[in-house]
């Protein structure tokens, strides 16, 4: 699940978004959650993969990033 719209439930399914009534939802289901279509129900397995695979994304996105040139203070 992609996020929550007052109301609604915002799935993103083979690259598009579909749109549930978040009430349609199991109600422990959270934003980042695989929901099977099917059962309406939070697939635990493919949720952790697809975190996992997150994961691994923004490593490799920010070990790309070199620290700008200069002395600066945050």
């Amino acid at each position: 699940m992609d996020r929550f719209e007052e109301a609604l439930a915002v799935l993103v399914v083979e690259g598009r978004e579909v749109v549930r009534p978040r009430a349609a939802l199991p109600p422990e289901a959270r934003e980042g959650d695989v929901v099977d279509l099917e059962t309406m129900r939070v697939d635990a397995a493919a949720t952790e993969q697809l975190r996992e695979e997150v994961r691994r994304a923004r490593e490799k996105a920010l070990a790309k990033k070199a620290a700008p040139p200069g002395d600066f203070d945050l």
